[in-house]
């Protein structure tokens, strides 16, 4: 029995031994975990009063004052060439390339033979036919002279002509079938590649070789419906194409269609420029500038200082705002909205939004939101060029 109860005492006491070591390690866990966020607060505070810091701390600016500067508006776009006249050059009849009268490159004149057809038994019938002609001929002189002395009657003298002129129209269409198989320049200009060999046949229609009219050349160019207003013939375009780098050269706007194309609601313009040197030839392209006739006024920024954003865009204003701490003159930056205008070069015209004489920030806004302090350094200065070109020119 003492056993047994022996043996019951020591089964009471197990649960209660094990409870100290759990009471312990849960404590244990609680500092640590205590100690974690502790220390994850401290952190988070220290940053929180980095920021505070950072953002309240002065941010260096460079700043431009806002002035009206002369404006000329300029539109712009990008043109093909195209020669005054050009034309793919084939052969009219079909037949067997006999001799070919021009290199490749050359420059001609109008009217010059550059290709002629195998005639075969042409000239022959020609021949055939200027006899039957000149016999007609013969045929209605005398019988002239037989109708006036009353030999013959009106009828056979009316039958003459008409055989006489039928006979002319026949060397004529003989003649004309000849000339079809001589390909000839329609027009002074320069030629392209030869495309065909002696020897070889050609169908009718075939392109033997390409001509130009180089001088002048052509640039068609198409440009918003709302710049036909600042655009008139007679006005002075400049183009620049990017085979010759740093080269404008000078034309004339020569005509403008009579019609707006309806799916992009632009107009094609045609400008033409000298090309005496044929420099430029067809299929180029190239940026065209055209200023408005009266130059204007406007309030102008260099591009850095805008911050283009889908909602709007923005420039930051330097304004005084007390003093500091120290006693010395602060200066804050105020973020506006302002409605472009018109680009040219490095500058942009701003329309509404800011003043003459306003302080605009022109490096440096990524830094600033409102109310942000700033010092001015305008010892570097963004580009500011209306015409601005590559270093290396």
């Amino acid at each position: 029995m003492e056993s047994a109860r022996a043996d019951d005492g020591h089964k009471t006491a197990h649960p209660k031994a094990m409870i100290r070591p759990i009471v312990i390690m849960i404590i244990l866990v609680a500092l640590v975990l205590g100690g974690i966020f502790a220390w994850q607060s401290f952190i988070g505070r220290m940053m929180k009063k980095g920021m505070m810091a950072g953002a309240t701390a002065p941010q260096t600016v460079a700043t431009i004052v806002a002035a009206p500067v002369s404006w000329q508006s300029r539109t712009q776009a990008v043109g093909s060439l195209r020669a005054v006249r050009g034309a793919d050059l084939a052969s009219q009849a079909s037949g067997v390339v006999d001799k070919i009268e021009f290199e490749s490159g050359a420059e001609v004149r109008a009217g010059t033979a550059l290709l002629r057809l195998k005639p075969y038994d042409d000239p022959a019938k020609l021949a055939q036919l200027e006899a039957a002609a000149v016999l007609a001929e013969q045929t209605y002189q005398r019988d002239q002279e037989q109708f006036a002395a009353q030999a013959i009657s009106q009828a056979t003298l009316d039958s003459d002509v008409s055989i006489l002129k039928s006979a002319h129209a026949q060397v004529a269409a003989q003649q004309a079938l000849i000339e079809e198989k001589i390909v000839r320049a329609p027009f002074a200009g320069k030629l392209g590649i030869r495309l065909v060999d002696e020897g070889q046949y050609l169908s009718a229609g075939t392109t033997v070789v390409t001509l130009q009219a180089l001088d002048p050349i052509l640039i068609d160019f198409y440009v918003p419906q709302q710049a036909l207003a600042s655009l008139k013939v007679g006005q002075a375009a400049m183009a620049t194409v990017d085979t010759y780098p740093g080269t404008r050269f000078k034309g004339t706007v020569t005509s403008i269609n009579s019609k707006v194309d309806t799916a992009s609601r632009n107009v094609q313009v045609r400008a033409s420029f000298a090309n005496a040197d044929r420099r430029l030839i067809p299929g180029m392209y190239a940026n065209v500038e055209i200023d408005s006739a009266e130059a204007g006024s406007e309030l102008a920024l260099p591009q850095t200082a805008i911050t283009y954003n889908a909602y709007g865009d923005t420039v930051f204003v330097v304004k005084q705002a007390g003093v500091d701490a120290s006693g010395k003159p602060q200066s804050v930056a105020e973020q506006r909205f302002v409605q472009l205008g018109p680009t040219r070069g490095d500058q942009v015209a701003v329309r509404s939004g800011i003043a003459a004489g306003d302080v605009i920030v022109t490096v440096g806004q990524m830094k600033l939101r409102n109310g942000t302090p700033v010092v001015v350094n305008n010892t570097v200065q963004p580009p500011n060029d209306i015409s601005p070109t590559p270093p290396n020119e």
